[in-house]
């Protein structure tokens, strides 16, 4: 979720926007928060309130990490302006081609939540 030279969370970008119909959205610092060790912005302070109310509904899976990558066992960085937004749930990728994959092959989803505890691990050291 939160770049490795940066304490801010999807590189600014604001988590709720994702799951509405405008999608991609830079978040504002006078709309931001401070939650798990992140700074997360938001384009709007409805916004901000919302992912108050349900934090867990708007954090992307896998901590953000690529989860075609997840799904094959490894922690990679993705970029937040790769990401998809399935059942409710926000995934990232590294790539348009991780991407494409993890949409067209339903089984990477229930691999890579079958192997992020094990990947967890290895980035939590």
């Amino acid at each position: 979720m939160r770049g490795t030279r940066s304490p801010i969370a999807l590189a600014g970008f604001d988590p709720v926007a994702y799951h509405l119909d405008n999608g991609l959205a830079p978040g504002l610092p006078e709309h931001e928060l401070t939650h798990d060790g992140a700074v997360w912005r938001f384009a709007s302070a409805a916004n901000r309130d919302a992912f108050l109310d349900a934090p867990a509904l708007y954090e992307p899976r896998f901590a953000g990490f690529d989860a075609s990558a997840v799904a094959a066992g490894h922690a990679v960085d993705a970029d937040p302006r790769r990401y998809a937004v399935i059942d409710n749930e926000l995934f990232f990728f590294r790539t348009e081609e991780s991407r494409r994959r993890f949409l067209a092959e339903a089984p990477l989803r229930e691999q890579a939540r079958a192997n992020w505890p094990a990947v967890a691990r290895q980035v939590a050291r």
